[in-house]
């Protein structure tokens, strides 16, 4: 029997066996042959039979390897699929750590470092030289690993500092949100800048604090509220949502206070009447918010504008203290920070305003003026006179009066009609006339205050011990004039204090 020459007979074959097994199965045998086209001339091979087992096993052969092949085929695609992932994958990974062409003997090029995610620097991101005190990353230690093994990646930059880990927003975004900064949005405007109400695109209500163009002064309150906020983190603490850098503008995004100010509701025309109970709610809540700057925080916090136009009121009347722009961070071996003359007329301590020396307890003078105004309805002063129409020269001698006797009603806001609690206000005006001492070394902490309002602790504590209305400190008399300065001492301080800044204001600028 000859070879047949022509090309995959035994492909040929097989399949003629399939097809003849699955078209007519009844027959078991059939004969197969094959013509050849080699040299024109027709060979028939050998006649092959071909059992029912014999085409079964052949049908099984061929599927198996069909689902051999396509299953191969599938692995394959799999694996080349997570090699391209896993390249992936790495290369998004190395975009955080350092560059190591810039690691040399130790020291890292800080330009080498990449902070982008996408392929491209954010705008608002805030260079090494900035203000916010950016860190380079610690040098990298030399690795143990044996020679021929890849040295370990570098470490990753450090985290973003605290007061950029924050929305940051560009300033169409906010142009937008606000209307184009119109007048309809604006909710107020102070010496650094105006403030407006603007509606982010998911819905939330914000305040943009935008400062004014060239400020120096700006751009220092800038970089201290962010810088100092973002640290913070209290009920009674306005919270920062994020913030703006274009150019020279800088943009502060505050969460929206709907309910106006203390000062507002206190000395507004048409204003309804602050019932007792919220005015004790507000005095405690605030000076829990000041007590946490000034004790919990790290490094301390100073506000230096302590006012009621900085108590901001949520619809329950709770006060979140707002405006940090004054604020000075100063560390634990820093007992005063000197700096140039900030604050509101009114509400500066004595010692600050003469020596520019700044302490904690610069702030429990001013939150103390903001308490007599609470308790006595009148504002901090009047700017077209001073003598009897300064707040803290009117208060002094009545808070010592009302201590020794007992009388309250001449000091409580009349407007009350007497509608007050009496044990309240005896911890109220305790409390007033400790923080509005001349000497601020004999002024409390904000912590005895909150506790001293809660009625937490014995009034004496605001004294050294003694009981309010019969230390010689609190009493009537010379010793009065002793503890808060000759009579109308602190009018004559505030009237020195402006003509030095109008005359200061008035001076050429050094440029």
């Amino acid at each position: 029997m000859s070879c047949d020459p022509s090309p995959s007979p035994a492909a040929t074959d097989s399949a003629a066996a399939l097809l003849a097994h699955v078209s007519t199965p009844s027959h078991a045998s059939r004969r197969l042959s094959t013509p050849s086209s080699h040299g024109g001339s027709h060979h028939k091979p050998a006649p092959e039979h071909v059992s029912s087992s014999g085409g079964l096993t052949t049908t099984s052969e061929i599927v198996l390897a069909a689902v051999g092949t396509a299953l191969l085929l599938v692995l394959l695609l799999a694996a080349c699929a997570c090699c391209c992932r896993s390249k992936r994958r790495t290369k998004a990974r190395q975009r955080f750590y350092a560059d190591t062409s810039g690691y040399q003997g130790g020291a890292w090029d800080s330009t080498a470092y990449y902070y982008y995610t996408s392929g491209a620097k954010p705008q608002n991101k805030i260079g090494p030289s900035s203000s916010f005190n950016w860190h380079s990353p610690p040098p990298e230690k030399h690795s143990t690993a044996p020679r021929g093994r890849p040295a370990l990646m570098p470490p990753p930059p450090p985290p973003v500092p605290a007061g950029l880990d924050k929305n940051a927003f560009s300033y169409e975004e906010l142009a937008a949100a606000t209307g184009d900064f119109s007048d309809e949005n604006l909710l107020g405007q102070g010496g650094f800048g105006y403030v407006h109400r603007g509606v982010l695109p998911g819905g939330k209500e914000v305040a943009v604090k935008q400062l004014k163009a060239g400020s120096g002064q700006g751009e220092r309150e800038f970089q201290a509220e962010v810088d100092m906020i973002s640290r913070v983190q209290h009920s009674h603490l306005v919270p920062l949502v994020g913030y703006c850098i274009a150019g020279a503008r800088r943009l502060l995004v505050y969460d929206f206070v709907p309910n106006q100010t203390l000062e507002h509701h206190l000395h507004a025309r048409g204003s309804p009447v602050l019932g007792w109970t919220t005015r004790l709610r507000i005095a405690v809540g605030s000076a829990k918010g000041f007590a946490y700057l000034h004790e919990e925080c790290n490094p301390r916090i100073i506000h230096r504008d302590i006012k009621s136009a900085n108590i901001l009121l949520d619809n329950n009347f709770e006060p979140l203290v707002a405006d940090f722009g004054m604020a000075k961070l100063t560390s634990e071996s820093d007992t005063h920070v000197s700096t140039r003359v900030m604050g509101t007329f009114g509400y500066l301590a004595p010692e600050y305003a003469s020596s520019g020396k700044l302490t904690d307890k610069s702030d429990v003078f001013s939150y103390g003026v903001m308490l007599l105004e609470l308790l006595t309805g009148r504002r901090p002063s009047d700017r077209s006179a001073y003598g009897e129409d300064c707040l803290v020269d009117w208060a002094r001698p009545a808070l010592s009066r009302a201590l020794a006797g007992g009388d309250y009603d001449g000091l409580v806001d009349p407007r009350l009609r007497g509608d007050y609690d009496r044990t309240e206000a005896v911890r109220v005006v305790a409390a007033a006339a400790a923080c509005v001492r001349h000497a601020g070394r004999r002024r409390p902490k904000m912590s005895q205050i909150v506790k001293a309002l809660q009625g937490d602790v014995p009034l004496e504590e605001l004294d050294g011990g003694v009981r309010p209305g019969q230390g010689p400190m609190l009493g009537g008399g010379s010793s009065s004039g002793s503890e808060y300065g000759s009579s109308g001492s602190y009018a004559a301080q505030m009237e020195r204090l402006r003509k030095k800044a109008v005359a200061a204001a008035a001076m050429p600028s050094p440029e």
